[in-house]
């Protein structure tokens, strides 16, 4: 069964340490995965991939501080993926003896954030190897500390494609970081150390910016900055900032969140996909009266909408397909509306599954909750990646019309406008006002055609003009 695994079966009991020169070095084998067995059974506690797409991750919050003891299953951590935060727990049982990566900052998946140790007395040689690890920067520092590693550890192969480590085996978890345990000693990152020795900045002097007081990287730097004015007698005096009036500051860079990324990846994958563009004018008068009649039942618009595409789709299947390897495509079993929510830096689309068997007011409470996860930012990765259709409606800001980009990975994406009194002639060659909205679809021109398109919306158009199956 080894093979169906990917991995080799780890002896029961390890070979003898006086045996040791004859197992496989990582060095000799960049291909293996190993395990490093030390005396001291410090283990790495590394960037978990809290989705499929997900190549980095940011560290919102500890839970615990550097010195707590940990449990397994016990949440450490809320790491913010390309989509949502979400709490990670401990594997193992121990103590979280050294937090590698800050509050605040970014580290890619599978590398290491913090170290976990198995007892309170191992805490102190963990907290020198992260420093030693933080100050070894250059290539021939990396590499001594690798020899110097390879006199004290056991080899043991066991898969394949992840890097050599001096530690353990990695695990998910981390934590949150006190500035001082009653004044012994003074928490700070590995860098704000290392930078703290550069500039010759006493730390205990310096007053702590991170989470329970912790000290950082910028608070070193201000306690120099102080340093060298109080020698000189001179004013810190601050560079002084042109800020918007939403409270942005203008003229600077501002780098990408987690998030922002995530979009950015997926909006230049969606440049190498030929799509092409249809719109339609849709009467609404009948939607608009049922939506005033059942809204007060918690129905809201989004939900009608969703609906309303998904019987659509019903009789489009093509609509609802989608093409991944631009060789094949496929009609996806089930109608999954993603609907577009704005967020605070980006963007997620929550996926209404089943829209088309889910009734109307289920459907609506279930959008509610949707929503508040997003903005909470807790979605669960099947709550926003499982999208068969997707709606951008900006309607609501008052925009007639718009044209919105496809996501990778499925069909069609449709742009909805602000529904608003027109004047239109009407059949019998009369003038009449009606409420109508414009509404463009994107699709992927390797799978659906002009005349799909066409066909999905006049049947879309009416439904919303003949609501009656809406709310059944």
């Amino acid at each position: 069964m080894s093979h169906l695994l990917r991995t080799t079966f780890i002896p029961t009991k390890p070979p003898s340490l006086h045996h040791r020169s004859t197992l496989t070095h990582p060095l000799n084998n960049p291909h293996a995965r190993t395990h490093f067995i030390t005396k001291s059974k410090i283990r790495e506690i590394f960037m978990p991939a809290l989705s499929s797409t997900m190549t980095e991750g940011k560290i919102v919050s500890w839970v615990k501080s550097e010195g707590d003891k940990l449990a397994k299953g016990e949440s450490v951590v809320v790491v913010e993926s390309d989509k949502a935060d979400m709490d990670v727990e401990s594997f193992y049982d121990g103590y979280l003896a050294a937090i590698i990566v800050d509050e605040g900052s970014s580290a890619p998946v599978g590398s290491a954030i913090a170290l976990l140790a198995e007892s309170e007395e191992e805490i102190a040689l963990a907290l020198e190897q992260a420093q030693k690890s933080s100050g070894s920067s250059s290539p021939g520092a990396a590499q001594k500390s690798e020899e110097k590693q390879d006199s004290e550890v056991l080899v043991l192969n066991d898969s394949v494609g992840v890097p050599k480590k001096e530690v353990v085996e990695k695990v998910v978890g981390s934590a949150v970081h006190p500035a001082s345990e009653g004044g012994k000693r003074v928490v700070a990152s590995p860098y704000a150390k290392k930078l703290a020795k550069d500039l010759g900045v006493d730390l205990r002097g310096a007053v702590g910016s991170g989470p329970n007081g912790r000290v950082v990287a910028k608070d070193v730097e201000a306690a120099a900055a102080m340093s060298v004015a109080a020698g000189s007698g001179a004013p810190v005096v601050e560079k002084e900032k042109v800020v918007s009036g939403g409270g942005v500051e203008l003229g600077s860079p501002v780098p990408f969140t987690t998030m922002q990324n995530a979009v950015s990846r997926n909006m230049m994958e969606s440049l190498a996909v030929p799509t092409f563009r249809v719109g339609y004018t849709i009467t609404t008068d009948a939607l608009d009266a049922l939506y005033k009649k059942i809204k007060s039942k918690g129905v809201t618009m989004t939900a009608l909408l969703a609906k309303s595409t998904a019987l659509a789709l019903v009789q489009h299947p093509v609509v609802n397909s989608s093409c991944r390897d631009g060789k094949s495509f496929t009609y996806n079993s089930s109608i999954n509306i993603a609907v577009a929510v704005a967020m605070d830096g980006g963007l997620i689309t929550p996926v209404l599954q089943n829209a088309d068997k889910v009734d109307i007011y289920t459907l609506s409470r279930k959008w509610k909750e949707l929503v508040d996860k997003a903005r909470a930012k807790q979605l669960q990765p099947h709550e926003y990646t499982t999208g068969t259709f997707t709606l951008s409606n900006l309607g609501m800001f008052g925009v007639d019309r718009f044209d919105a980009i496809l996501p990778p990975g499925t069909g069609a994406i449709m742009a909805v406008g602000v529904s608003q009194p027109t004047v239109v002639g009407t059949k019998d060659g009369r003038i009449g006002m009606k409420n109508q909205m414009q509404v463009n679809v994107t699709a992927d021109h390797r799978v659906i055609y002009g005349a799909d398109l066409a066909s999905f919306l006049q049947s879309l158009a009416k439904i919303i003009e003949d609501p009656k199956d809406l709310t059944f």
